[in-house]
Order: structure tokens, then sequence, then C-alpha cells
């Protein structure tokens, strides 16, 4: 999902401009850029920061909604990671309601990190089968309730290592399912629902300068979660997750960024939590979860560079693909997605506004 902010904040920004501002000052672009900043302000407070939120995506139309987020240190330490608590609530043309809330916390030091996740939707959705090749050209409409936890506490264990449990609980409540369609049959794992819940462990090496626009460093995660029935879960599966992501400056603030993702569920596990290409961080361009199986593989990249104060513009490119087994990803068809991204910041830590533009198999 695409957050259209940054339009949002430019908007927003026309009433505030007096007459005096027209015919005094810097030129009309400084002049934008210093309104844009002050209705930042009028939003903000000294931790809290409120924007109303319009996006954009194929698998949601037009949404709209609202966005707060709170911006804190647990102490005053300069060198203290920042923590965050960002909260959403949209609503779409597609009637799907969507809220969610996390929590990014970071103290002792950077020693200690925790955090969580907390998602809850109404999402009338379409499936299109499992695999790499598209088995429901058009998909079958159905719909669903979600609720997801997620939750995991990390210890740091030596420089830049980090290393603890994870937990994670999902409710999938699905109906209006087409009459006769792959869902409706019962043969497809969780089209009647499900409930998924499993305990692992994170292992992660952060050697990030910025957490929010790294330019420098590298973040890398290797990760286990077992669903068991006995912690509840209606189904038994395992899934492993690697991440890795490098990070180069290349020359003053243009930044390269490459990511290598990949995610493996084994086990008899639901279609909702097989391995998925699509959405807003894994092959923008892409319907989220068009291409799901048992395995998935994708590598993306993206070119960072400042154009003027506070705007960015970030240059993207990915590929990957789907498969049921390791040996078949190799062999699988490969797919492609790219764009062009704008950034706004807003703080000098690097939180921004972000407006992605992607194309893939269809364009978002």
């Amino acid at each position: 999902m695409k957050v259209i902010c940054f339009f949002v904040l430019f908007f927003l920004a026309q009433p505030v401009l007096s007459q005096e501002d027209t015919l005094k000052g810097p030129d009309i672009v400084d002049r934008l850029f210093n309104t844009a900043d002050k209705v930042v302000d009028m939003f903000s407070g000294k931790s809290w920061i409120f924007v109303p939120a319009l996006t954009y995506a194929p698998e949601t139309s037009l949404g709209f909604g609202i966005g707060a987020l709170k911006y804190f240190r647990t102490r005053e330490d300069g060198n203290l990671r920042p923590s965050t608590m960002p909260i959403s609530l949209l609503y779409t043309l597609n009637r799907q309601v969507m809220f969610s809330t996390e929590l990014d916390l970071w103290w002792n030091g950077n020693k200690d990190h925790l955090f969580a996740e907390l998602e809850l939707q109404d999402y009338p959705f379409r499936f299109y089968g499992i695999g790499n090749e598209i088995a429901l050209p058009e998909g079958e409409s159905y719909s669903s309730r979600m609720a997801q936890l997620k939750v995991n506490f990390q210890k740091r264990i030596a420089p830049g290592i980090f290393l603890g449990p994870q937990y994670v609980f999902r409710l999938d409540e699905v109906f209006d399912k087409e009459v006769g369609g792959l869902l409706d049959t019962g043969a497809v794992p969780g089209s009647n629902g499900q409930r998924s819940s499993g305990l692992g462990i994170l292992l992660q090496y952060d050697t990030r300068d910025n957490i929010f626009q790294p330019g420098k460093g590298s973040y890398h995660q290797l990760s286990y979660l077992g669903f068991s029935r006995f912690f509840g879960s209606d189904y038994e599966f395992g899934q492993y997750r690697l991440d890795l992501r490098k990070y180069l400056n290349i020359f003053r603030s243009h930044v390269v960024a490459g990511q290598l993702w990949y995610s493996y569920t084994g086990g008899h596990a639901p279609f909702q939590q097989l391995a998925m290409m699509g959405g807003s961080d894994i092959m923008r361009g892409y319907f989220e979860g068009k291409y799901r199986d048992h395995m998935a593989m994708v590598y993306q990249m993206e070119y960072r560079l400042p154009v003027y104060r506070t705007l960015g513009l970030v240059f993207f490119g990915s590929t990957g693909t789907v498969a049921e087994k390791f040996s078949s990803l190799p062999s699988g068809r490969l797919r492609y997605g790219g764009g062009l991204g704008f950034r706004y910041r807003l703080m000098d830590d690097g939180l921004n506004f972000r407006l992605d533009i992607a194309f893939g198999d269809q364009t978002s």
C-alpha cells in the first residue's frame, strides 16, 4: 500500500500562504517548502505527529484515514536509537477497513529492543491460486476478517548482533466466497478460516547508521517460527526467513540499498501463511498475495538521492519468484518490477512521508 501523504501535505499547505508571502521572501519553491514545514509543525506536538492519510493500491482502491506517530527516546541520550509508536486507521472504496499499530522500543544503551505489532482488518480480497503460474487469472473474490499480533524481543549479545524470541498469533475468518470456487470447495487449507500460533527465534545483525533512512551499514535477519497445536494453532508448520540488506553511501547523500529476501514455509500451512510476493515492501508493483507458494525469493535494489531541502527521490527495481520446493526456484519464471518514489523528511533522524509509483504485472 502506498501512503500519499506527500500530496496531502502540499494540498493543505496552500491556504496557509498569505498575500504577503506571495509578494516577498524566497521564490515559490522555497515558499512551498517553508509552508509545508509549518503544516508539519501544526500537526505535530513535542513527540506526536498527526496526518491525514490518502492511499491507493490496486488491491484496495482509494483509501482515506488518519495516521499518528509517537516519536521518543526512553532517556535523554542522543546516542540512543529513537523509539516509535505509529497508529493508522484506513477505509477504502473497496469497503476495506484496516487498523494497525506498532511499538518499536529501544533502551539500555541500544542493548535491548522490543517490537510489537497489532493488525485488524475487515478485507474483501481476491485469491489467485498457489504457485508461480496463476491458476485463476481473474481471481476469486472472498472476504476476510483478520487479527494478527507479532512480538519479538532481542538482546545484544555482541557488537551489532541481537538474539531473542518471537511470537506470532493470527486469526482469519473467511466468508463471502464465490459459490463453486476453489475456496468454496474447502480444498485449500485455510479456506474456512484459520488460527495460527507460533513461537520461534530471531537472529539479527544490525550496523545501520540510521534506522529510518540508513546511509551505510547492514541489516540482516534470520528467523524461525514453529506453529503447533501445542501453542493453539489449527495447523502445524514451520516458517524460515532470511532477509539480507546492505546500504552503501556512494557520495554525499546518494545511497544504494540492496536486499535479498527468502521465505520458506514447510508442513501443512494455510494459504494465508504461505510465502508471497507483492505489496508495499516486497516486489512493489505486484498485487499482494497474487503469487504465493511454500517458497519465495526476491532481489531488490534502490537508489536514493536528495532533490531539494527535505525532498528526496528514489528509483527501485526488483525480481523474484515463488516455488513449491527449493529445487524449483532456479528454473521458475522470474517476475520483474520497478518504479520511483518521493520522500519528504519530517525529522532530522530521517523519518519520512513516502510515495511510491511502482510497475510490475500491474501499476500501483
